[in-house]
């Protein structure tokens, strides 16, 4: 284009160079405050998308496409007068004239200008770091180069054990590699991570089979001699790897300014001032490009908030500006949490510190406090950000601590963090950092008429951006909606005004069979997503009828309605029951026989069971049909209901057993396998105290003693860890299984739906106390109906492969295609690609002739 092209027009032009998050979130404030309408805006973009959400990037690799991580699909911009180009890339800047000069070799001339250039990834200049096989991660075209590459390799290595590093090595091991990170520092995350906290956090790392080199430099890429690359340290030792990413840091990119002539940092960045203003007043530079008081902000809540001071000083409100941020961050890196606020690395003069760690939980908490006590400067979580939300706001708000602040790290008697009540918040508390939305925000959007939080969430933006803040908002929002006098629904849905809790007594006491009925007694219009897997549970755990009748199966999502869990690549898995970890050579070699027969991967899991992987939809009962010829039930992994009872051998073999853990690990898992819940459950029993089942970190757990059987309850081994709480002590075999009839008759009757039993538990009014009253006392006077309750479930129990392979109607379901009862031959899975090839023209030709 050029300057005598259409773009001409009597408004200014205003042109924003770089459609990222933070470039697009600037064309959105513009357009939210009318900027539209006073200027011509024009926007160009490298990358042959329209912007898309960096910070969630990983999800490409777990099923998301690049669809579901769009910011625009360009409606807001043609609904708006936005002209937009993406694959444009600019690269002059002519100021003297007031124009920008493209790769095309097309002009287009502006009258103000934002630079939105971002950043690119920062690549070591280590010999060979060119080489085949070696990546960085920042586009959704690198994605696709090293996922393509991943097919073809085994092993994947990360140069770079910072935030993005360690994102990246979760995105390798999420695509099977065996995965290594290589850290320059001493330790990872060094700027978010004290000594101690990085040290914790590789050794959680560690344990998810990732191996971690920190102080480690490399000196040179040369040929491997097992691996493609072999990666020589300066120490002497060397690794070797199919595939490096590096992900070493980021640098402003800033080349397009500097070719400008536009004031610099010593170190790059494009200097602005608190307007987001450069050198020259009609230039403008936000995001990772920018350097404010010589720092970058590599974060994009403060791009979004100098995006904001941009759009305001360009509209004449200079009521906000941009004057530093806080980059307090709190993630969930591979699995583990960690949090970061403040001067984590305790440099404030005349700091105080207070330390909390467990090391059998792996978890560990700093506090960094004033002098004297009163204010949180700073803060180190990892292992558990169950804590960042409360240490923020006193942080950011400069609150003054409590008596005793080490009490917002220690935990509560009751395994609880100490929370800090929506009500406790000032009117300045930044909520939703990322939006940079406040408590007063929310309260005048609730006052406005939002009366829930996805209405504020639509006029605030908050939590739509990392969705860390989730949590904080609701608290919030209720608190405002109470506040005003308005009754916070706690209605499942639009189409039931009730409880979960509420629909389960209702079908329970009138003996209600199917959603059509309950629907058409208690609700109103058609169900949703919400609604229908709750009632099938519901369903389920009251009647325990089998789930793929015709009137329940429209209630199961995709793993109950297919009996198998779903994979990433569309593929099933097939878990069969070998109760308490229990197994015959005669079973295990028919294990063999199928997975040989069907090609699947096959894998021990934690839980002590077999699962057969990348088995397709119309396979499914060819290979029930040997597993039960076999004497194998479903396992049910695909339900909300029993997944495992993991044993140790106990005094069958061990010499340190007291009792014979094995037959009661066993007896368990047979007792409870028909049990639907409102979340997964998992059992484990210990010979002895020593605990080699680890019962005490599931939800039901049972540890032989001299005097009998221990038992706890509601423990969670999951992304928040809990110990189960000691229920009661040296009971006998006949005492043990009622007192967990009733707990578990009573949690799937009162628990919220999708509530595991540690957060039932925590939320339990009385919380332990109150649960022994209702099992061991009977306080409800309801023990004869939870006995009860369970003995039908134990008495109707079905193996649902079984029961789907004698249903006819059923195993359509499982069919190909729903008007031919074979296969399309043409249809293959070609290993070399990983995914499915699809039919030629003469192939399809073929079909057709066959089908008739």
């Amino acid at each position: 284009m050029s300057a005598n092209s259409p773009l001409s027009t009597k408004k200014p032009r205003l042109v924003v160079v770089g459609n990222g998050m933070v470039g697009h979130h600037f064309v959105e404030q513009i357009i939210e405050k009318g900027g539209h309408e006073n200027f011509h805006i024009t926007v160009f973009g490298e990358e042959p998308h329209l912007a898309y959400d960096r910070v969630h990037l990983s999800e490409y690799f777990t099923g998301k496409g690049a669809a579901d991580l769009a910011m625009t699909d360009g409606t807001l911009y043609d609904d708006n007068g936005v002209q937009y180009f993406t694959n444009s890339l600019v690269t002059e800047i002519d100021r003297d004239n007031k124009q920008l000069l493209l790769q095309s070799g097309d002009s287009v001339s502006y009258d103000k200008l934002v630079l939105a250039t971002g950043s690119y990834p920062f690549v070591p200049p280590i010999p060979g770091h060119k080489r085949d096989n070696t990546f960085v991660y920042r586009t959704l075209e690198d994605l696709d180069d090293i996922r393509d590459c991943a097919k073809q390799v085994s092993k994947g290595t990360v140069v770079g054990g910072g935030l993005l590093g360690l994102e990246a090595a979760n995105a390798l091991k999420n695509l099977g590699l065996e995965t290594s990170v290589v850290e320059f520092a001493p330790r990872l995350m060094p700027v978010q991570l004290d000594e101690k906290g990085g040290s914790v956090l590789k050794e959680m790392i560690e344990g998810l089979d990732v191996t971690v080199y920190t102080d480690t430099a490399t000196q040179e890429i040369v040929d491997g001699e097992s691996s493609f690359h072999r990666m020589n340290f300066a120490d002497g030792t060397h690794l070797e790897t199919d595939l490096i990413l590096f992900s070493a840091g980021i640098r402003p990119q800033d080349a397009l300014a500097k070719q400008s002539g536009l004031e610099m940092g010593e170190r790059g960045g494009i200097t602005i001032n608190n307007n987001c203003q450069t050198s020259d007043e009609n230039v403008y530079a936000i995001g990772e490009c920018a350097l404010w008081n010589n720092s970058i902000y590599g974060l994009v809540a403060p791009g979004y908030t100098m995006a904001k001071a941009a759009a305001g000083h360009l509209l004449g409100d200079e009521s906000i500006s941009f004057t530093g941020a806080d980059m307090s961050t709190k993630l969930k890196l591979l699995g583990c949490d960690v949090g970061s606020i403040g001067d984590a690395h305790a440099k404030s003069q005349g700091c105080k510190v207070f330390v909390y760690q467990d090391e059998i939980q792996q978890s560990y908490r700093k506090m960094v406090v004033s002098e004297d006590g009163q204010k949180l400067l700073g803060a180190v979580l990892v292992g558990d950000n169950s804590f960042y939300d409360t240490l923020l706001q006193y942080y950011l708000n400069a609150m003054d601590l409590p008596e005793q602040p080490q009490s917002l790290i220690l935990p509560a008697m009751d395994g609880a963090p100490a929370a800090l009540g929506a009500d406790a918040l000032p009117a300045t508390a930044s909520i939703c950092s990322c939006h940079n939305v406040t408590k007063q925000d929310i309260s005048d959007a609730v006052a406005n008429g939002a009366m829930s939080v996805g209405d504020v969430k639509g006029i605030t933006k908050a939590a739509t951006g990392c969705g860390g803040c989730a949590a904080l908002l609701k608290n919030v929002v209720d608190n405002e909606l109470l506040s005003l006098g308005v009754e916070v629904s706690t209605d499942i849905c639009e189409h039931f005004a009730f409880t979960r809790q509420d629909l389960y007594n209702i079908i329970k006491i009138e003996e209600i069979k199917s959603f059509a009925e309950l629907l058409e007694k208690h609700g109103k219009g058609h169900g949703c997503e919400i609604c229908k897997p709750a009632v099938g549970s519901i369903l389920a755990s009251v009647w325990n009828e089998y789930v793929l009748k015709k009137e329940h199966i429209v209630l199961q999502d995709t793993n109950d309605r297919f009996l198998g869990n779903m994979q990433k690549d569309g593929t099933y898995s097939i878990v069969p029951r070998i109760p308490g970890g229990e197994i015959t050579p005669e079973k295990l070699i028919v294990l063999g026989e199928v997975a040989k027969e069907y090609k699947l991967y096959t894998k021990i899991t934690g839980g002590q069971r077999i699962d057969l992987f990348g088995a397709t939809l119309p396979q499914l009962p060819e290979i029930w049909t040997k597993l039960v010829n076999a004497g194998f039930e479903t396992g049910q992994a695909y339900g909300k209901s029993l997944r495992t009872v993991k044993s140790c051998v106990g005094s069958t073999w061990c010499r340190f057993g007291v009792d014979d853990s094995m037959t009661m690990a066993v007896d368990l898992e047979n007792r409870y396998k028909g049990l639907r819940s409102p979340h997964k459950i998992k059992f484990a029993v210990s010979g002895c105290t020593r605990e080699c089942a680890e019962a005490q970190s599931k939800d039901i757990g049972v540890i032989a003693t001299e005097g009998g059987w221990n038992l706890y309850v509601c423990g969670n081994g999951g992304m928040k860890p809990r110990h189960g709480d000691l229920f009661a002590t040296d009971l006998d075999r006949e005492t043990l299984i009622k007192y967990i009839d009733r707990v578990l008759m009573f949690y799937t009757k009162t628990a919220d739906r999708l509530q595991r039993t540690s957060v039932w538990m925590d939320g339990l009014e009385g919380g332990l106390e109150y649960l022994q009253e209702v099992v061991i006392e009977d306080k409800l006077g309801m023990c004869s109906e939870l006995d009860a309750a369970m003995d039908y479930v134990v008495d109707t129990f079905q193996c649902e492969w079984k029961t789907t392979l004698e249903d006819p109607e059923a195993l359509k379901t499982f069919r190909q295609f729903v008007n031919y009862d074979g296969e399309d031959e043409n249809v293959v899975f070609v290993e070399e690609r990983d995914q499915i090839r699809p039919a030629t023209e003469e192939e399809k030709q073929n079909l057709i002739a066959k089908v008739g």
